[in-house]
């Protein structure tokens, strides 16, 4: 074999290598759209909320994620466009640092740079990231307060069948699946998080992947869920 030869056939398959680290790096099936309902969030952290919250469900975060394995996390960014400070606004009102409301720039810069970055090409840069979720939450009406008020289900406090919630969340994506968090607090438990989940294009929605299991101290139960 040439020495020509040989060099291209190293320089392939470098190539090829690269080619699949990057792909197993950043590859994801689908994305979480999840939601905290401000109250429990607050009751289930260590930590007591230096604020008074507000009884909705607001955004913790849009999620690449995977069926299988790990969830893609820290990846490296093509398009270096920044996050327009015009969306603030709005992000302050849907997707507040809900344990510490002084802070809601470094809150919005952890989910870009652990999460965000690694939806390429669905998202493009930290301000289309930005971007999606306010139009999914308020253009696209994937805001689970407003799900559930549709639905006549209320944040009054009152203890309900997760079908009940489960149905709600049904009628406003297509009939799929959601993903929920509880979380027991002094003997009560509360409706933490609801998830919904979309293809990895966000052309539809789909049924979420990977519920919490049995044995999971945040598995919602049939009976007495309080929201």
């Amino acid at each position: 074999m040439g020495i020509t030869r040989m060099i291209y056939m190293v320089t392939m398959l470098f190539s090829l290598l690269v080619s699949i680290l990057s792909s197993s790096t950043v590859g994801f099936d689908y994305f979480q759209f999840t939601q905290q309902y401000q109250p429990a969030a607050c009751n289930s952290n260590p930590t007591p909320c230096k604020d008074p919250t507000d009884k909705l469900f607001t955004v913790h975060g849009l999620w690449p994620s995977n069926k299988i394995g790990r969830d893609p996390e820290y990846c490296k960014t093509r398009n270096r466009r920044k996050r327009a400070k015009t969306l603030e606004p709005q992000l302050e009102i849907i997707w507040p640092n809900v344990l510490d409301r002084t802070n809601h720039t470094g809150f919005w810069r952890r989910q870009w740079k652990k999460h965000g970055t690694c939806g390429y090409p669905t998202i493009q840069n930290e301000n289309d990231y930005f971007e999606t979720v306010i139009k999914m939450y308020i253009t696209e009406k994937q805001n689970v307060s407003r799900i559930l008020s549709n639905a006549k289900i209320e944040p009054d406090g009152q203890s309900r069948p997760l079908v009940d919630i489960e149905n709600a969340i049904r009628n406003g994506t297509h009939n799929k699946k959601p993903k929920f968090k509880c979380q027991k607090n002094n003997g009560v438990t509360e409706l933490v998080e609801i998830t919904l989940c979309s293809d990895k294009n966000r052309a539809h929605f789909i049924d979420c992947p990977n519920p919490f299991l049995p044995g999971s101290p945040y598995l919602c139960p049939n009976i007495s869920i309080q929201y």
